[in-house]
């Protein structure tokens, strides 16, 4: 026991932890949550803090983006962004938890056309509401879901809208087909499977899913978490997008020098500059570096709303 501490303790003295910021499109590997590969790519870069921008389930893979340290301060955009999925559903099996991992709890016969998937699939576009499957994290009273379906208890869950932009069936062979959906945040496809199951008359469920973009990011520019673990230090920092990236679609203003010692002392600034109330600016200094977000007010002022920790 004490040569195991003494070794925890070699390695945090060797590899301390840094201030570091920035964010790294992960594609996340079956069988992880998404907490613990965020962990794991938090331990690999040795930063101070991390989190990651929207949950995949452990049999879901697929694009997870990590922010590291200031980053985490704007995940939030992130978390709002639309996503796209390639989904593949079982026909004729319906589960507990809606996906491969739950108990059967119905099978039945399945005798589908293309046609009629196809156009059954096209009901679901548009603004949909969708209630939320048990087995999930959603928050009622306190407590995540899956924890009441683990005690057998009922609980109400409330339907809510989102918003499928689109569905494109992929493949289809006898009693499974392959789907892309591109959907609103709180889009559970494991809901929306289980749903098209119900419609067609015959069950489903999600046996394997994967995201392959949210926002403007894309599965073709992440890494795996086998490559990420195979390089060094310097390496991995190469591959980290700088903090502004997920907010580039908001207007940027650049601040003199005396504006930005005001913003960064909590004072509101008067600006010339025709801005909306209430708009959301994206802001840097006088020399071009990005410093956080400012809103405007009535009164035509700029106030601080999110701004970067100053280092010392």
């Amino acid at each position: 026991m004490i040569t195991q501490i003494k070794e925890i303790l070699n390695l945090q003295i060797k590899f301390p932890k840094r201030d570091i910021d920035g964010v790294i499109l992960l594609d996340k590997p079956l069988g992880l949550s998404s907490n613990h590969a965020m962990q794991k790519v938090k331990h690999l870069f040795q930063a101070k803090k991390a989190g990651h921008t929207g949950s995949l389930d452990p049999l879901a893979t697929g694009l997870l983006p990590i922010c590291l340290g200031e980053a985490t301060k704007f995940a939030s955009f992130l978390l709002d962004a639309d996503k796209t999925y390639k989904a593949t559903v079982k026909l004729g099996i319906k589960t507990t938890t809606a996906d491969a991992e739950g108990d059967v709890v119905s099978l039945k016969p399945v005798n589908i056309s293309q046609p009629s998937l196809t156009e059954v699939l096209q009901r679901f576009e548009g603004e949909i509401e969708q209630t939320p499957p048990i087995y999930s994290a959603l928050k009622v009273d306190g407590k995540p879901l899956y924890s009441y379906a683990r005690l057998g208890k009922c609980v109400q869950i409330q339907s809510r809208k989102v918003n499928i932009h689109q569905i494109r069936l992929e493949q289809f062979e006898a009693d499974e087909f392959v789907m892309t959906v591109t959907c609103s945040k709180g889009t559970y496809i494991r809901s929306l499977a289980e749903d098209i199951g119900e419609v067609l008359g015959c069950g489903a469920h999600l046996s394997g899913l994967r995201r392959i973009s949210s926002g403007d990011f894309h599965l073709a520019n992440a890494i795996a978490l086998d490559s990420l673990t195979k390089m060094n230090i310097t390496e991995r920092d190469q591959l980290l997008l700088p903090i502004d990236v997920k907010i580039q679609h908001i207007r940027p203003l650049n601040l003199t020098e005396t504006q930005t010692l005001m913003m960064m002392h909590g004072q509101a600034i008067s600006l010339e500059s025709k801005f909306n109330t209430n708009e959301i600016i994206r802001l840097y200094d006088n020399v071009g570096v990005f410093v956080g977000l400012g809103q405007m007010n009535s009164e035509g002022k700029l106030n601080p709303k999110r701004l970067l920790r100053q280092k010392v």
